[in-house]
């Protein structure tokens, strides 16, 4: 029997509905594996297709398109090493999320998933049959046990594979990011490593999906849960790992151990990954914001700076009559510091024709929030003009916390095709911007040192759409907001947590109120980057009509 087995992983980012140039990717992978003597070489879950699918997978001609790539992908990859992708497969009229087992030329093996996850951002029990427990596959003389992704978290499946002879554990993933994951990956995959007493193979793609990261960093545990190997996150990687045979069983040789990012960083990397990977999927190359001199839009220019090169970034000002002198200043000092184009578009000729025109159907009443919305209105229409005209894409630029309680105006500031900052709250907002400020890292494109002058980030919010506004005259200052936001929304709390956290039962339901209200402008929202288990859009899906209100 063999005393050395080398597993090539492929930490890699597919993109959905790309069939071949997916199977590119493999056949690239795979023919690293060969050059580097592997036995076999392992792809992440749903690879062939791209991950998250949604419903696409249930669509017929897809799912057998994706099965005949994979056949395809056999007969190119007969002459070598085993390989192992992930794939959707039909028996019958059963659908499965399927890791396949390619050999000689063929497909040898169909393991099926087991357990299928069905809370936040997946819905695999209505899109998947779930297989049955199965047993290990062979390759060469070496027995594998593939736990798919979901099947890790539990007991049962490790614990069949291990009893039916597995020797070591090779786990494909589409794990999403969200922030400290790793955390709860790692205390999984321990608890299986400890479980079976075998060595442990975590595999996850890398790469963004609509507003999904699959964040890579893929890992190896000997038995026990000592750490062989740690691939970096956010990156794509291929790593050749050694596994030897010891008087107590297979266990992995140590390899490189990747540093992992804190928090912060994981954050910003995210954000920055998921617009580059968003734009290059569907075919953009440049994008355009509204620079208001805010600190929002000055996180969004920095992260599609770092994202895309300065020369994809256009920045436009569009002021009104409420547009402070420190916002003209501090607007111009964040597009000069990022080096983009930067466009001055003043609206107070478009406003005035519009005021006039409306003036008849207005005469005697009142301004107020009305034509304090026109103007953000208008701006959405001027920036998505010359998004049609230059081809560039829109970025709206509403935190969390705006997006929570429906501080924006839908039409407007909420116009455009992708919002990094979406699940940032906004006293994150500021401290990101910090972060940026003293630190660079290798994966941006954009310049080191202060981007974001100190008073962008120190001055206090305001729209500018009336003399001498400011965010507090609406909401609760952020602090407070947020603290109560992830009251109600992160850990869907009720007002009598928040009354027990120390805030007053009236600001409690004040900013309930407001969250249930804004559900219809946020079922019109750009997408953004998933940062929580909670974000807005797969993790929160509540009813536009609801009149229910927390009694206690």
């Amino acid at each position: 029997m063999a005393d050395r087995f080398r597993v090539t992983l492929a930490q890699l980012n597919p993109t959905v509905g790309d069939l071949a140039g997916n199977a590119d990717k493999a056949r690239e992978a795979w023919a690293a594996g060969r050059e580097a003597g592997a036995d076999l070489v392992a792809l992440p879950e749903m690879f062939i297709t791209g991950y998250n699918t949604q419903d696409l997978v249930m669509k017929p001609v897809f799912h057998r398109a994706a099965i005949a790539e994979v056949e395809r992908l056999a007969a190119d990859c007969a002459d070598g090493p085993a390989l192992a992708i992930g794939s959707p497969w039909v028996e019958g009229d059963r659908l499965y999320n399927a890791y396949l087992i390619l050999k000689g030329g063929k497909i040898t093996t169909q393991v099926l998933k087991h357990h299928l996850p069905n809370a936040t951002v997946f819905d695999e029990v209505r899109i998947f049959d779930a297989g049955p427990l199965g047993g290990p596959y062979a390759v060469g003389d070496t027995r594998i046990g593939s736990p798919i992704c979901e099947d890790s978290w539990y007991e049962d499946v490790a614990e069949t594979l291990a009893e039916t002879g597995a020797e070591f554990l090779l786990i494909p993933n589409g794990s999403p990011n969200y922030r400290n994951k790793m955390d709860v990956r790692l205390n999984h995959i321990v608890a299986r490593s400890i479980e079976t007493d075998l060595p442990v193979i975590y595999l996850n793609m890398v790469g963004g999906q609509d507003d999904q990261v699959f964040d890579g960093g893929s890992f190896v545990l000997n038995p026990g849960g000592a750490l062989a190997l740690q691939m970096p996150v956010l990156r794509e990687d291929i790593c050749h790992l050694d596994l030897e045979r010891t008087a107590e069983g297979w266990r992995a040789v140590d390899g490189p151990k990747a540093v992992l990012p804190d928090e912060w960083e994981q954050d910003y990397h995210v954000m920055t990954l998921s617009l580059r990977d968003y734009m290059r999927k569907t075919g953009f190359k440049k994008v355009l914001l509204g620079l208001s001199g805010g600190v929002d839009s000055a996180i969004v220019a920095t992260i599609a700076v770092d994202a895309l090169g300065a020369e994809n970034v256009r920045c436009v000002m569009l002021p009104s009559e409420y547009t402070s002198q420190a916002s003209l200043d501090d607007a111009e000092a964040v597009a000069k510091a990022l080096g983009v184009r930067y466009d001055y578009v003043p609206i107070a000729e478009g406003r005035a024709a519009i005021t006039n025109t409306l003036a008849p159907l207005f005469a005697g009443m009142e301004e107020g929030l009305t034509e304090e919305n026109i103007q953000s209105r208008l701006r959405g229409l001027l920036l998505m003009a010359m998004s049609n005209k230059f081809g560039e894409m829109l970025l709206t630029t509403g935190n969390k916390s705006e997006v929570a309680v429906g501080y924006a105006t839908i039409y407007g500031d909420m116009a455009g095709g992708y919002n990094p900052i979406k699940d940032l709250y906004k006293t994150r907002v500021f401290e990101t911007c910090r972060w940026r400020n003293a630190n660079h890292r290798d994966w941006m494109m954009g310049p080191e040192g202060e981007v974001i002058r100190p008073s962008v980030i120190d001055k206090p919010p305001s729209a500018e759409l009336r003399d001498d506004q400011k965010d507090s005259d609406s909401l609760p200052d952020y602090p407070e907001l947020d603290a109560l936001l992830e009251i109600l929304v992160d850990r869907d709390g009720s007002i009598a947590d928040c009354v027990a956290a120390g805030f007053s039962r009236e600001t409690a339901k004040r900013v309930e109120h407001l969250i249930y209200i804004s559900e219809y402008k946020r079922f019109q929202s750009a997408p953004g980057a998933r940062l929580t288990p909670r974000a807005f859009w797969l993790d929160r899906r509540y009813p536009i009509v609801n009149r229910w209100r927390d009694p206690s």
